[in-house]
């Protein structure tokens, strides 16, 4: 009796230990090695292990079905653990203590392929619980002579085994081995490992929720640190863009001071000269000729100015719509080299042209301002970084219904390090407080955008100190009256912008519409378009001024308050000189649906808001083919 109850407190007192090692540390390896080591000295076996599995592999296997007899058998178990899997182990020891030196060390060890299906067998009962203990493995084992000879090479003479189950899910297995003697393990020590095995089991779910938690905290934390990135990313491009606003202002307040001091200053000149006091004085007549080309050419610059700032906030706002026409290229050559020779040779710049187009490649279909406003843009640029003595050359050449355009110069070229600034707007090559060359830096911005918007594409190819080559790939755009809609064909080149062109006379709309900011847009775009556009706000004498007017479509809310917008429809579609006026609906359901309530129109289209500007236009050009 004395002896079981000191038995009974040495099993307390070390449940205790466990219990307070698991409460004081969270490092899984302590608790286990220090767990191991003080059991093995109190059972006074020869070794005390832990044989871990691979959990992530058991997790991710589906059981085999079970026998008839409600067991798997050996070769499903077998296969259940993963020994089909040439070179796979499911776990090894990983953790180990000994009694002396002279007991080998299995630390590490994985089972063998063949003699571990005796283990295998128990996989479920383990999973449940059971516990199993021999001891004689000569007399347990005997029908498996293999793995009798695995035991015997590691002196295994009798053994326990009690499974760790954390979370239904089998972990590992608590091992203890007498090797020098056999041994008859009691009840009270079975009962007594299971409760060590089950405060073990909470010590490691303990350590994989930590586990867990730190993944999370290491996850927030590369998040955090992805998120500061951004914002610091955001605020430098942010002062970028800073920088780009100040710079822009200064060109601007450059380029738009001197022409006008120009003009401001000259025109003073004039009407002091033609004032009162300086009647007896006469300019002489070259003098003022030669100030009144000066506001001319000041005026022109400053128009040209404006302009290029409204034709790039209207390509970026979608709100640009190509011209489309037939001409001829060497005619746009000759006109293009024309304006710019005298400039080329105030600074005694060659400017010449190399046109290998055959003849019946001269005639080219496209919006010939817009091609012309990209040669403009690229030949001033060319000329303006061209030393004194250079030379310019305008290449062309057509193929396959593609033309490409070459500007040639022999100037200061540009930097690897400023190419990708060299398409930005309000760029240049050299600081907006330290200029050399005049020009706000929308030029090439502006070019590209055009040159996307006609479908092609514009590289550069340039050499420090030798010069720079544009070339522009742009393909001939079909005449919307040869051409049915869904016969257009696309651009072969990716570009940014779609494409819109409309080649027809002035047509008149009407647009019937309350929100202003909708029926700003709609009226921007069709203006741009090439349509006359009628804006009425209210419907009550909306079907009078149509009947007025004539208009060739008509665009409509279908929202309007009340029922003014289905009774406008009825009473244009009953009127002989009204029912044949297409109809686009403004909505905010489906298309299908207005469809079906609408069948009567002839021509009747819908579109869902809110409004895409080439969607718009798409159904205006659709409408208008009908």
């Amino acid at each position: 009796m004395d002896d079981a109850l000191y038995q009974q407190l040495q099993q307390e007192r070390l449940l205790n230990q466990v219990t307070t090692q698991i409460r004081q540390s969270l490092d899984l390896s302590v608790i286990l090695s220090t767990a191991v080591k003080q059991l093995r000295q109190f059972l006074s076996v020869d070794r005390l292990l832990i044989y871990q599995f691979e959990l992530e592999y058991l997790s991710t296997v589906e059981a085999p079905e079970l026998d008839g007899g409600g067991e798997r058998t050996l070769e499903q178990s077998s296969q259940f653990l993963g020994k089909n899997v040439p070179g796979y182990a499911c776990g090894k020891v990983t953790y180990e203590d000994r009694s002396s030196q002279e007991i080998l060390s299995v630390l590490n060890l994985s089972e063998d392929q063949h003699c571990f299906k005796q283990e295998c067998s128990f996989l479920d009962k383990y999973r449940q619980g059971f516990i199993k203990s021999v001891s004689n493995v000569e007399h347990d084992y005997a029908h498996t002579p293999c793995f009798i000879e695995f035991l015997k090479q590691f002196q295994v003479q009798s053994l326990i085994i009690v499974p760790i189950v954390v979370q239904d899910n089998l972990w590992g297995l608590l091992i203890a081995h007498q090797c020098l003697k056999p041994r008859q393990w009691k009840t009270m020590e079975k009962r007594f490992l299971k409760k060590i095995t089950q405060h073990l089991s909470i010590a490691i779910h303990q350590a994989q929720l930590y586990a867990q938690l730190q993944q999370q905290k290491q996850t927030l934390e590369q998040r955090v640190r992805e998120r500061t990135q951004a914002l610091h990313d955001a605020l430098l491009g942010a002062q970028s863009a800073n920088r780009a606003k100040s710079q822009f202002l200064a060109t601007m307040s450059h380029e738009l001071r001197t022409p006008l001091t120009c003009v401001i200053g000259i025109s003073e000149t004039l009407l002091r000269y033609s004032g009162e006091q300086q009647a007896n004085q006469k300019m002489p007549l070259d003098k003022q000729q030669r100030y009144l080309k000066t506001i001319h050419d000041s005026g022109e610059k400053l128009l040209g100015l404006i302009n290029d700032i409204l034709d790039l906030s209207e390509v970026e706002a979608g709100k640009t719509v190509l011209q489309i026409s037939e001409f001829s290229w060497s005619k746009l050559v000759h006109q293009s080299l024309n304006s710019f020779q005298e400039k080329a040779q105030n600074h005694q710049i060659n400017l010449t042209s190399d046109v290998k187009i055959k003849p019946h490649q001269n005639r080219f279909t496209g919006d010939q301002e817009r091609i012309r406003k990209i040669i403009f843009n690229l030949l001033e640029n060319a000329i303006k970084f061209t030393p004194d003595g250079g030379r310019v050359t305008l290449k062309l050449k057509v193929d396959n219904n593609i033309a490409i355009l070459q500007i040639e110069d022999t100037g200061i070229g540009i930097p690897d390090d400023k190419m990708p600034l060299l398409f930005e707007k309000f760029q240049q090559l050299n600081s907006a407080y330290d200029r050399q060359y005049e020009g706000t830096g929308l030029g090439l911005a502006l070019t590209k955008q055009l040159v996307e918007l006609h479908g092609g594409v514009i590289h550069v190819q340039s050499t420090t100190g030798v010069g720079s080559i544009f070339t522009v790939h742009l393909p001939a755009l079909p005449l919307m009256s040869q051409k049915p809609q869904g016969e257009i064909t696309e651009s072969p080149f990716k570009t940014s912008l779609p494409s819109v062109y409309l080649n027809s006379p002035r047509r008149k709309c009407v647009l019937i519409e309350r929100d202003e900011e909708t029926a700003t847009l709609i009226c921007d775009l069709l203006t741009a378009s090439g349509y006359q556009v009628v804006w009425l706000m209210e419907g009550f004498t909306a079907v009078k001024q149509i009947e007025l007017l004539q208009p060739d479509a008509i665009i409509i809310d279908l929202n309007l308050p009340g029922q003014f917008s289905h009774e406008i429809l009825n009473q244009l579609h009953h009127q002989p000189q009204t029912q044949k006026i297409k109809i686009l609906a403004l909505t905010y359901e489906s298309c299908f649906l207005e469809s079906k309530v609408n069948l009567s129109f002839e021509y009747y289209d819908c579109l869902v808001k809110p409004i895409q500007p080439d969607e718009l236009l798409n159904k205006m050009i659709a409408l208008k083919m009908n």
